[in-house]
């Protein structure tokens, strides 16, 4: 009896062996995806401090809720002394509009966020955001900083 069976190959033998070799391959590298997900962190976090502006001011704090939106707004700053910088360059309060209507190309529903330092004149401040209102400019904010547990 064990003549007749031996010339035949079983059932799931040389021939599954042949089939298992070319067929594909259902496992996911991670491997590639790990790789470029710490490349993108690495760039983030190397970027992340660059978009802040870079004008040093003393923001006042309040306690109002934060603004939303998914455009990138423009920020004028108006230091102590009341120097006034449209992003990160100073200019003079009768070039900030050409200036402005040079970014954002002439858009009246640009959003422009404007921050002031806490020991500037609220006159001051005032001047700028009037004269950005009375070049068409509606989506005025002004930005200032949260209040830390304890402070009043």
């Amino acid at each position: 009896m064990a003549g007749p069976t031996q010339g035949r190959p079983k059932r799931g033998g040389a021939m599954n062996s042949r089939r298992s070799a070319h067929s594909p391959m259902s496992d996911i590298n991670v491997t590639p995806f790990v790789d470029v997900m710490l490349v993108l962190l690495v760039i983030f976090m190397v970027t992340a401090p660059l978009l802040t502006v870079g004008v040093e001011v003393n923001l006042p704090k309040t306690k109002a809720s934060n603004i939303s939106g998914s455009d990138e707004p423009l920020a004028i700053t108006v230091k102590a002394d009341g120097t006034v910088f449209l992003q990160e360059t100073e200019v003079d309060l009768a070039t900030l509009v050409p200036r402005l209507n040079a970014i954002s190309g002439a858009n009246p529903d640009a959003r422009i966020f404007i921050r002031g330092d806490e020991a500037t004149s609220y006159g001051h401040v005032m001047v700028v955001m009037g004269t950005i209102n009375a070049a068409g400019y509606s989506k005025v904010a002004l930005i200032t900083s949260v209040p830390k547990p304890g402070d009043n």
